[in-house]
């Protein structure tokens, strides 16, 4: 072991090499980073036992030029021409780079192969429809040629839901059908082309009365971790859920209806708020996946944007037993919902401590004067959106149930310092792996009876693994329980190692009363336990369907 000076890496800025297998697999914005500051970078070495002279030379960093041999599997020249006849020569792509690229998610297992030059699967072509006629012409030939098609929206899968296994093609959705199609401000909707990404669809809420004319500025108060690299059509057909999902709702709250086109030919369903027409086909549709169609316009509800009544609020409390029951009453007490919401548990908060900046502050020593001691003490950060006197009543509601919980109140300044990085975090694998060190999260969904069997029996496993961290939070609410996030730092010998581990973490879901994950989608990583999950009736129903 080096000498420990507390001297940082020299950790890597620039920008990945253009055609390298880094550029890939690579977070978000090819200039953007975020390293571990020097308290967390502290704690990473004191866990794993590691000095200074083991951060001198990075790990195989991926920085080099993506080279290998996949023939085609299913595509001939003959497909190919009638392909490029459809969509024009410029969108189609049978590139080993653009192959790799648009076949690639970001689960970590993702990473490290490609890291180490390891391909399993890409498609055959990379094909970038228009508009819906190419997408309804793709379709039907490939019905026909019994030609695979997967879907990729903003590249942000973490389900291996992007792997095309069986060759074909993919269509990238986001390079021409990223539009607004219109805004109805009367049924306060909006209706999108899938491949729009989450700050364009954003952004022109925000700027509605400019740019459609209306009377208010909206949001559409969908906002996960991935926002600023995935698709509205991702959201959707994933299930997904957003940090602000305890007010605004999750993706099935949000969808009005959605426009399809599958092999039987197109499906639009109706914009009815509600109806009683048998089985909903938009329940159905939500969270596919891509398995009945490809989805090509959502209209989706909207909500007024009023930034200035957003009030910020956090607690400390003593144990996280006590930060559960006030989840559980606030969730249940029928005043309405925080926006942001979210408990993290012991070895979460002492790490987020560190993160947020607030780790050994004057603000630090007080909670700890008061007897809210590191390890035992858990961190709750929330704000209140909508009209101001609700988020008013939201957030003196939310006080007082903290307060008979045992919670301190701490001010909105933890709850400050956590949102400007809210979508950064993820910047934070490239460094660590690029040294050894593996990150990665897994989620599940669980009812509150079952929580504190699913923390614990999670935990245990998580922690049976030596020099490991595991950090915890639920952060999407519901009346009926909540889910937990399970955040994992550790090292492994080879990938076939890590994967082991995290196949453990996933049967401990189900062994102690969780699902297989609460949001992101099925995709492949998830779908070996979704029999033992849903049971041999319920997967029946969807192989008819």
């Amino acid at each position: 072991m080096g000498a420990d000076t507390g001297a940082q890496p020299d950790w890597i800025e620039a920008a990945p090499e253009k055609g390298s297998y880094r550029s890939i697999f690579k977070w978000g914005d090819p200039n953007s980073y975020k390293h571990p500051n020097a308290k967390l970078f502290q704690l990473l070495k004191e866990t794993f036992g590691l000095g200074d002279d083991h951060f001198k030379v990075p790990v195989d960093d991926g920085n080099r030029p993506v080279a290998y041999h996949q023939p085609p599997r299913v595509i001939t020249r003959g497909h190919a021409s009638a392909i490029t006849r459809i969509v024009g020569d410029e969108n189609v792509s049978a590139d080993d780079y653009d192959r790799l690229k648009f076949a690639m998610g970001k689960t970590l297992e993702e990473s490290l192969r490609l890291r180490q030059g390891e391909i399993q699967a890409v498609s055959d072509l990379v094909v970038h429809p228009r508009h819906k006629d190419d997408v309804r012409q793709l379709v039907s030939y490939c019905d026909r040629e019994k030609i695979p098609v997967y879907i990729y929206g903003g590249g942000s899968s973490v389900n291996f839901g992007l792997r095309p296994s069986k060759g074909g093609i993919t269509l990238v959705m986001g390079t021409h059908m990223n539009r607004v199609v219109r805004l109805n401000e009367t049924n306060q909707t909006v209706t999108v082309q899938a491949g729009i990404m989450g700050p364009d669809y954003e952004a022109a809420l925000n700027d509605a009365p400019r740019r459609y004319h209306t009377r208010h500025c909206y949001t559409g108060g969908h906002f996960p971790q991935s926002f600023e690299f995935s698709s509205v059509g991702g959201w959707v057909v994933t299930l997904g859920s957003g940090q602000m999902s305890s007010y605004y709702g999750d993706v099935c709250d949000l969808v009005i209806s959605q426009e399809y086109v599958t092999p039987a030919g197109d499906l639009k369903t109706l914009d009815f708020p509600a109806t009683a027409n048998g089985p909903s086909v938009d329940c159905m549709m939500i969270g596919s996946e891509g398995c009945f169609g490809v989805l090509v316009e959502a209209t989706l509800k909207i909500f007024r944007y009023l930034p200035e009544n957003r009030r910020y609020f956090s607690f400390i409390f003593p144990s996280w037993e006590k930060a559960v029951d006030a989840g559980r009453e606030i969730a249940q007490g029928q005043f309405g919902m925080p926006a942001v919401f979210r408990i993290s548990d012991e070895e979460e908060t002492h790490i987020g401590l560190k993160l947020y900046g607030i780790d050994g502050t004057l603000l630090d020593r007080f909670i700890r004067l008061r007897g809210y001691q590191p390890m035992k003490r858990c961190l709750m950060i929330a704000s209140a959106e909508g009209e101001n006197r609700f988020a008013g009543n939201v957030k003196r509601c939310v006080k007082r149930i903290c307060r008979q919980s045992g919670g301190m109140y701490l001010s909105g300044y933890p709850t400050r310092q956590w949102e400007p990085g809210r979508f950064k975090d993820p910047y934070l694998r490239e460094d660590l792996n690029d040294y050894g060190i593996l990150i990665e999260t897994l989620d599940t969904a669980v009812t509150w009876d079952r929580i504190h069997q699913l923390h614990q029996g999670v935990r245990r496993v998580v922690k049976s693994r030596p020099e490991t961290l595991c950090m915890t939070h639920a952060s999407h609410f519901y009346t009926q329980g909540t889910n937990l996030y399970f955040i994992f730092i550790t090292r492994a010998d080879d990938i076939d190692d890590f994967v082991a581990f995290q196949e453990k973490i996933l049967h401990a879901f189900q062994q102690f009363g969780g699902s297989p994950t609460h949001h992101h989608g099925i995709g492949k990583l998830f779908s070996p336990w979704m029999q033992p999950h849903l049971g041999d009736a319920q997967m029946a129903v969807l192989r008819i369907h």
